[in-house]
């Protein structure tokens, strides 16, 4: 399995970029962690704190298609680094913010997340351009595997400022974590030799006055499979959390996410090993088959004597979750056009972070009206919803044709 990722490794400057494409990321999942504690701090409030939460997901949701537009018409490593120091900066003030100018905290975090670095739509339109054929498979699935540790270690890390120091230690900690990465990364671009913009090989300056790429169905259909999926993903981990609580070990969601990300991991090692074309459609409905097993074994249909032994449930779940984001990102690289990648995956980013903000309240409804088991089945529903929707994208053969070489 290990020999389809060995050839990554010996393509110039790849591993570097990857390393700290990831790094410029770190931040992403403890972030909301530190604020809300920190807003909490202020006001007694997690109402207050949701609100300053989601407008720092909105400004980056909006942003995400714009930065990427910027990307692709203009000096890559130039554009993460302002965003870096901008963004970097932004947090510092909030950090530094006193508690009774709380509210100045909406219009600062809204500002604050249209300078997020775009390092996941940057590093995504950049594979392409550095492999193909099944190391681009292959890259692929390496960055939706290893992503999956982004989503233990960041809130592992805003979790223990927070024990240290309180929130506004895990916000300057996060800060720096994205101002180290943007810098690196920006470097590695640059020293990589592919801050410039791509050329696009045919047609480039009559497409450069084109329509937008919401137009394109394909690639709509691929953003709203990104949305839907993301958000039956988000739905079980935030019911993993009312669980543990409810139960009066907020501990154990820690243990259960971590068990149920190592799942995906698993999977997606051994999906960046296979050869030939995924099948996004096979992925997708094996991800919604494993999460629908978990509703039967959880309150109020079963009472486990402790929610550790839904941890062989949780792990095979997990399993199908990184193939089928790697697939589904390597498809829209292909299907979007070579000199606006960055842009297209500025959209998939809007799409998972608008999963994330819509499975929230629909999460809360569900676990407050039926319990956690009912909270899961809505997950399972969107995830459900999201594999019905991959039937309608064209399956490519390996050289971007239809085919018949086909990969689990």
């Amino acid at each position: 399995m290990l020999k389809s990722y060995r050839p990554l490794f010996s393509i110039p400057h790849l591993p570097n970029l990857f390393v700290w494409s990831l790094a410029a990321r770190l931040q992403v999942a403890g972030l909301p962690i530190g604020v809300t504690f920190l807003v909490a701090d202020w006001t007694g409030s997690y109402a207050l704190a949701g609100v300053v939460t989601a407008t720092l997901t909105v400004g980056t949701a909006v942003a995400g298609p714009l930065r990427g537009r910027m990307a692709d018409r203009g000096r890559v490593d130039r554009l993460v680094a302002v965003c870096g120091l901008v963004y970097s900066a932004g947090l510092l003030a909030l950090a530094l913010l006193p508690g009774s100018l709380w509210w100045a905290a909406v219009p600062l975090t809204l500002v604050t997340g249209l300078f997020m670095p775009p390092a996941n739509q940057v590093g995504r339109a950049l594979w392409p351009r550095l492999t193909s054929g099944p190391d681009r498979t292959t890259m692929y699935a390496a960055e939706a595997t290893f992503q999956e540790l982004l989503f233990v270690v960041g809130p592992l890390m805003a979790a223990a400022a927070v024990g240290w120091g309180g929130g506004r230690a895990a916000v300057l900690l996060m800060g720096a974590t994205s101002l180290v990465g943007a810098l690196g990364f920006a470097a590695a671009i640059r020293r990589a030799g592919v801050a410039a913009a791509p050329v696009p090989t045919g047609g480039g300056r009559a497409a450069r006055g084109r329509r937008s790429l919401l137009l394109r169905p394909e690639l709509t259909v691929l953003i709203a499979v990104c949305t839907l999926l993301v958000g039956g993903l988000a739905a079980v981990d935030l019911v993993i959390v009312a669980w543990a609580r409810e139960l009066g070990s907020p501990g154990h969601a820690g243990g259960l996410a971590a068990v149920w990300a190592l799942g995906s991991l698993v999977g997606g090692l051994v999906a960046g090993g296979l050869h030939g074309t995924p099948r996004i459609p096979r992925r997708a409905f094996s991800a919604a088959f494993g999460t629908a097993l978990l509703i039967p074994l959880l309150p109020p249909l079963t009472e486990l004597p402790t929610p550790w032994l839904l941890s062989p449930v949780l792990f095979a779940a997990g399993l199908a979750i990184a193939p089928t984001l790697a697939a589904v990102t390597e498809r829209l690289g292909d299907a979007a056009p070579e000199d606006r990648r960055a842009e297209a995956f500025g959209w998939m980013s809007t799409g998972i972070t608008t999963g994330v903000a819509l499975s929230a309240p629909l999460t809360g409804w569900l676990v407050d009206a039926g319990g956690v088991a009912s909270a899961v089945a809505g997950g399972a529903v969107l995830i459900l919803a999201a594999a019905v929707l991959t039937l309608r994208v064209p399956q490519p053969g390996p050289h971007g044709t239809l085919g018949t070489v086909r990969a689990a």
